[in-house]
This record gives C-alpha cells, structure tokens and sequence, in this order.
C-alpha cells in the first residue's frame, strides 16, 4: 500500500474516475475505494474534493471513511498488519499476538512505523474463524498463529 502522493495527478485520477461513474445511484463507496488506492489513505483534503466533485457532504463522507476499516485517514504503511480480534480468534489468544507485533514493530494499533515500513492495526471478524486466532499482512492470510511465529512471518515483508 504505502503513502501516496496527495499530487494534482493524482486528484485529475480521482477526477475522471469520478466522472466516469456518475451515473451509478449512489457512487460514493466506489469512489472511496478508488481514492484509497490512489492516495493510500483518504485524507480530510481528498474528502473535501470528494464532496466538490459529488455534492456529497463532507461530514457523509467522513462519517462512512471512519465507519469502514477499509478505509484510513492517516497513510498506512508499506505493508499493513492485520490481527483479528473478533470473538473467535479473541479466545484463541490474538491479544498475545497483537501484543508480540507491538513490540515487535514498537506501535501501537493505528500506528505506522517511523520508517514507513509497517502500520498495525486490529480488525473485527475476517470470517475466517475456523482458522484462528487470524492474522493478515497486506493480502496474505496466517491462520492458526502462535506468538513465536511473529518473527518468521515479519521476515518475509522485510
């Protein structure tokens, strides 16, 4: 993912992609979505152009940016770490995960390393329960995890 440039090429992207889906009844998820991968995150400057561009209030598209943790105000890291903590993977011991990638890492969950290398984050239930406790690095889905394999996981996104 990493961040992006907030450049005037980028925001002409956004542009004609908002242009080019006008017509759809309520384009607003498909047009965060395209702004996500764009920019790398959805800052209160390309909501602000968002909301010029559609009509559509700011504090709407606010609001939907901070309800769906697809979607982040803050630019994320070059890689995205993912530890679910939904109910299932709760009770197998995802918080002994999360607290291994925290020191690991040196953040907390929200957070991005100071080299731009790695953000954390807790999610809710990925639907992979069966599989837990669950962790997710970018696209990449660890199921079963232990603390231990922390390490060897981290070496691969190195």
């Amino acid at each position: 993912m990493g961040q992006t440039s907030l450049s005037l090429e980028n925001f002409e992207k956004l542009s004609l992609f908002i242009e080019q889906h006008s017509g759809a009844t309520d384009g607003l998820m498909p047009i965060l979505h395209e702004a996500q991968d764009i920019f790398g995150y959805i800052p209160l400057e390309v909501q602000k152009f968002i909301s010029k561009k559609t009509g559509i209030s700011v504090a709407r598209i606010h609001g939907v940016v901070t309800f769906y943790s697809q979607f982040s105000t803050e630019p994320k890291g070059e890689h995205v770490v993912g530890v679910c903590l939904g109910t299932a993977c709760y009770v197998k011991g995802a918080q002994a995960i999360l607290q291994k990638f925290k020191e690991e890492l040196g953040i907390e969950p929200d957070q991005t390393t100071a080299d731009g290398k790695y953000s954390l984050v807790a999610t809710r239930c990925i639907g992979a329960c069966g599989l837990a406790p669950v962790i997710t690095i970018d696209d990449d889905v660890y199921g079963k995890v232990d603390p231990s394999q922390i390490d060897k996981i981290l070496t691969k996104y190195h």
